[in-house]
């Protein structure tokens, strides 16, 4: 600090904000949004065109999780630290705590996503949505977060501000949920080797983990921060003060408190016990009041400069981003209700959904931050507003175009799914047709997502034109504010003094309505994130610990038996690939789905499932009961070319599957970590390889009789088809004290199946 100075008895203190951290992450927004937003179109051109499947690292598979992480942490996290670098140094009169740290942020997200975007497309992957990245990235992405939220806190404890205005509760809470779901769903697994690790839950558990942590990552990564953002720069940009301080209040608390209770509602009608669902639906539906309360706070800031909108771009970039969280967190609510979900589960309309919040609402949030940020930090006239009211239209043109037409999809995938003819059987029992019917629409789409990233393009070029013509010198911006005094305890005398005579009643609604209980709560910043924590895990506990601790939530069954050694390489590789991303493996309790794929899951089949492989979409038909439906050549020419068996499948050709070899080193490692978790290979873990070379070679055997090509015994497809031969066949087999001659690459499994069940 320097040029302290006392006037009137106030010790006032000059300092410097730290802009230049700032302008990097507005810069990487620009361009990984870009990035982001081009694979987001072409993987939805490679569902019309599968000749676009180029090669094996750019298939659809590996893409789309390249896709989502783009969007949702690079474009998505860069503009949040953007916005929070900015207003919190301003909010806090502070710069931040250590410029050292904030550059470590800056450029260790930076390594983060660049390796995100090389691993992936080479098949390194978890297998579980929104949390692909291996091991060596999680340890990255704590070291970094630890980094942010250091800085953060630091920044709040030297602040010369004592009051947290609204903006900070919500990067508060985000900062802290974020890195208690990362710790619980990606730390806690076991190494198979430098960029493979399996996590430590499995099935159902693993599952109530996943969308845990999946519904919270969009809540606290996607929501509450540009919440925080949305408190900040709307005001800001609109020149008027928050509309309503009390409802910000309940807004946050309630935000806080119910949502992380929804995550069980993304898994109505699996194998999750009902009991979790039904809670996760109850709570999601109470989400609406605080989520449209915060909206309505929004907009309403905005009275007074309606007229404003009209010519100003950045206005109207965010009415329709708070108006799209309005429509989001209605429509969220509405999926979770059983009969609703029923419909729109798998299908595209689950898609639109995601679309309409990410672009709409964290796109058009992020766009108009930008253009309200460019001049003051880089000191000039932003290049071009007309450029950024074209961007504005043709944005939103294109996001009503694939919003629409996902809508449209998944209505009619929903309901052609569960279509029965008069006489009891299903109208379209080829799940290809529902891949025809919807082509029209997957073309609207694309062209939506096209002038939604030429908005980008332009977004990008009107920001190269405007730093290209800012000074060279950049000074990080002055200001001066009084040193941060002792708490004096005045929340009190801001409150309107009562009657002498007003009763417990009136006294009792006039402490709740002022709230100086919160306003003391601002001014302590260790309190607060204690009490934010707090609302955040009763949710958790309350869920998690009877499913993991009352055994009747997941039954045993007798003939469920752990995968083979052979079929642990195929399930590698059909994460690998990223066969989840299009099928699932979970046949609901409806009866279209056991008409349609068999008897319907249950939970004591995914016992030894590392990760779980229930999916979150069906672009192709579900597997779970795919075992021994067709001959193993059937799969070989399937995935050598899908259309040389179904000719309208839209599925990526697998030829590298019939050419590479099983990586068996690899294979063993998987075995050795399966079992460190539980898994019973105890007696065949040093066998592993013995046993899946004896296993391919009868897969190979089986291939060549059937007609198919010789070789194949050392193969990837070998141990592909294995797996998929495997899968939902357990529960037709008798249990284990059937006994039998077994084929020597079960002889010596553990809880092996009966001859009977071969």
């Amino acid at each position: 600090m320097s040029d302290m100075t006392t006037e009137s008895s106030v010790r006032m203190e000059r300092f410097a904000y730290d802009d230049g951290v700032v302008r990097g992450f507005l810069l990487f927004t620009i361009l990984w949004g870009i990035v982001g937003m081009l694979v987001g179109l072409i993987i939805a051109l490679q569902l019309m065109l599968p000749q676009l499947n180029l090669a094996e690292f750019l298939t659809f598979g590996r893409l789309r999780p390249l896709h989502t992480n783009a969007v949702i942490f690079a474009f998505a996290g860069n503009a949040f630290f953007a916005g929070a670098y900015y207003s919190t140094q301003r909010l806090l009169k502070a710069r931040m705590f250590s410029d050292l740290l904030s550059r470590i942020h800056l450029w260790g997200w930076q390594v983060i996503i660049v390796s995100a975007a090389l691993t992936l497309p080479l098949g390194f992957t978890q297998g579980k949505e929104y949390a692909e990245l291996e091991w060596p990235i999680d340890l990255m992405i704590t070291l970094v977060w630890v980094a942010f939220a250091v800085n953060f806190l630091g920044t709040l404890v030297k602040r010369r501000e004592r009051h947290m205005y609204v903006a900070i509760w919500f990067y508060i809470a985000s900062i802290v949920t974020v890195a208690i779901l990362h710790i619980f769903n990606n730390h806690l697994a076991v190494i198979a080797g430098p960029l493979k690790s399996f996590q430590w839950y499995a099935g159902v558990q693993d599952a109530f983990i996943q969308w845990w942590y999946g519904h919270n990552a969009v809540a606290f990564f996607l929501t509450t921060p540009f919440l925080g953002l949305m408190y900040y720069f709307v005001p800001k940009a609109a020149n008027r003060p928050v509309y309503s301080y009390r409802l910000s209040i309940l807004h946050f608390w309630s935000l806080v408190f119910l949502y992380i209770w929804a995550g069980p509602h993304h898994l109505q009608y699996t194998a999750m016990p009902a009991w979790a669902g039904t809670l996760g639906m109850v709570f999601s539906v109470m989400l609406w009041m605080p989520s449209w309360g915060g909206m309505i706070n929004g907009l309403l800031t905005l009275r007074g400069a309606w007229h404003e909108v009209a010519r100003n771009p950045i206005l109207k970039f965010f009415v329709v981003a708070v108006t799209f969280y309005g429509m989001s967190t209605f429509e969220g609510p509405m999926l979770s209700v059983r009969s609703v979900n029923a419909l729109a589960h798998y299908t595209d309309w689950i898609i639109a959904h995601v679309h309409s919040g990410g672009l709409g609402w964290n796109g058009f949030l992020a766009f108009g931050m930008a253009y309200w940020l460019l001049p003051k930090l880089w000191k000039t006239e932003l290049f071009s507003r007309r450029l950024a009211e074209i961007h504005f239209w043709i944005a939103t043109i294109g996001i009503l175009l694939y919003i629409v037409s996902m809508y449209s999809a998944g209505v009619t995938q929903g309901l052609m799914w569960r279509a029965f003819e008069e006489s009891g059987r299903l109208l379209y029992p080829d799940f290809v047709e529902t891949v025809q019917a919807i082509r029209p629409m997957y073309w609207v789409r694309a062209l939506g997502g096209s002038l939604y990233l030429a908005g980008a393009l332009l977004a990008g070029f009107n920001v190269i034109m405007t730093v290209r013509k800012a000074p060279k010198d950049l000074p990080d911006e002055e200001a001066e504010a009084p040193a941060l005094t002792p708490a004096r305890g005045d929340e009190e005398e801001l409150r309107e003094p009562l009657p002498a005579d007003a009763g417990l009643g009136r006294r009792l609604f006039s402490w709740l309505h002022d709230a100086p209980f919160h306003r003391r709560w601002e001014g302590m910043p260790l309190f607060f994130t204690v009490l934010t924590a707090g609302a955040i895990l009763i949710g958790t506990l309350f869920e998690a610990v009877p499913l993991f601790l009352v055994k009747s939530n997941v039954p045993t069954i007798s003939s469920v038996h752990p995968y083979t050694p052979l079929e642990v390489a195929g399930r590698d590789i059909y994460i690998r690939e990223g066969c989840y991303t299009c099928h699932s493996q979970m046949v609901r309790p409806l009866r279209a789905e056991i008409e349609r794929y068999g008897e319907y899951s249950k939970p004591g089949e995914f016992v030894y499932d590392h990760p779980f492989q229930w999916g979150s979409r069906r672009i192709g038909p579900d597997l779970h009961r795919v075992g021994a439906k067709y001959p193993h050549l059937w799969h070989v020419r399937h995935m050598e070319d899908p259309r040389s068996m179904a000719p309208q499948s839209v599925m990526p050709s697998y030829p590298w599957l019939l050419e590479k070899e099983i990586d068996y080193a690899q294979l063993q490692r998987s075995v050795n970590a399966l079992n460190t978790l539980g898994v019973p290979y105890e007696n065949t873990v040093d066998k592993a390889q013995e046993l899946a070379r004896l296993q391919a070679a009868e897969v190979a055997r089986q291939i060549e009789e059937q007609g198919g090509p010789a070789g194949l015994e050392t193969k990837e497809i070998a141990a592909l088809v294995a797996y998929l031969q495997r899968l939902g066949t357990d529960i037709t087999r008798p249990g284990p004290e059937a006994g039998g001659e077994l084929p020597p690459y079960l002889a010596s499994a553990p809880n092996p199946p009966s001859a009977a069940s071969k």
